[in-house]
């Protein structure tokens, strides 16, 4: 197992959010909190929402660099300096495009990335859930195959953080106490054991969180945890907001959708759903 940076320790062992060190930044719910953007997959044909255009993807992040932000990874953001102007790009699904179209387009510009693994969730080699399935009857089947666990460990080894989606990639606020803690302590030791590091991290599929999840989390020995928008901007390291990117998403607009994320999640939730019903 790796050892953790000191400011990831504090994190792990919850004292991230009282600790007035310099490295943690006097409390995370300020307003001059990171930027943590939310991908799926990268398509130049695939026509999902979920699916971003290479030269998309790379507009957006070339062009948070140029406005001097620096991009981290997801844990990472949690314990920078207050008022730091950091990014994380993280993707959910973990689907094969990520290593093939994103990983090399990353490292060129010197970002890593965060990639949420659900380790039970796929069919014939597929992604394969509610929402995602009926693309496995159509041209872009291929789109819906995951990133290898081969694959995965080499990008930790090229920096990048791997955290869990959950195993079978459910709405994690209507299962059942058990089958919470089968998927949240289960991905967790997946993961660990097919990478043979900590896992830290885990993106609810969805972005559906409630108290009883983060709760479940908190217990399954997790630190940081990957939301979408969340009601009142309660932002805590166990439910962390994420500004969701699609296909249409070019920079202007992404940084539009950064204003109203930060004044109206409510809003761009709403957004969100809409989006993924076309």
């Amino acid at each position: 197992m790796e050892t953790p940076s000191p400011a990831t320790a504090r994190l792990i062992s919850g004292d991230a959010r009282e600790s007035k060190d310099p490295d943690m930044g006097p409390d995370f719910s300020l307003t001059s909190s990171p930027l943590v953007l939310c991908y799926h997959a990268v398509s130049e044909s695939w026509p999902s929402q979920l699916a971003v255009r290479p030269e998309g993807l790379h507009r957006q992040v070339r062009a948070l660099l140029r406005l001097g932000y620096r991009g981290t990874r997801f844990t990472d953001t949690l314990t920078s300096h207050a008022g730091a102007r950091v990014f994380a790009v993280t993707f959910d699904d973990s689907y094969a495009s990520v290593f093939s179209k994103a990983f090399p387009m990353l490292a060129q510009l010197g970002v890593p990335a965060t990639v949420f693994m659900p380790t039970r969730a796929g069919r014939d080699g597929l992604r394969d859930w509610e929402g995602i399935r009926p693309w496995s009857a159509t041209q872009w089947r291929d789109e819906l195959k995951g990133a290898s666990w081969s694959q995965l460990r080499e990008l930790v080894a090229a920096g990048w953080e791997i955290g869990s989606h959950s195993r079978t990639h459910p709405d994690l606020t209507s299962i059942s106490d058990t089958a919470l803690r089968d998927e949240l302590e289960g991905s967790r030791q997946d993961c660990e054991a097919e990478l043979g590091i900590r896992c830290n991290s885990i993106a609810y599929p969805y972005g559906s969180v409630d108290h009883r999840v983060v709760e479940a989390a908190r217990q399954a020995g997790y630190c940081a945890g990957a939301a979408l928008a969340v009601r009142g901007g309660n932002r805590q390291p166990l439910c962390w907001p994420r500004l969701p990117v699609y296909r249409g998403d070019g920079p202007a607009r992404l940084w539009a959708k950064r204003q109203a994320f930060a004044h109206a999640p409510r809003l761009l939730e709403l957004n969100r759903r809409r989006a993924l019903r076309t």
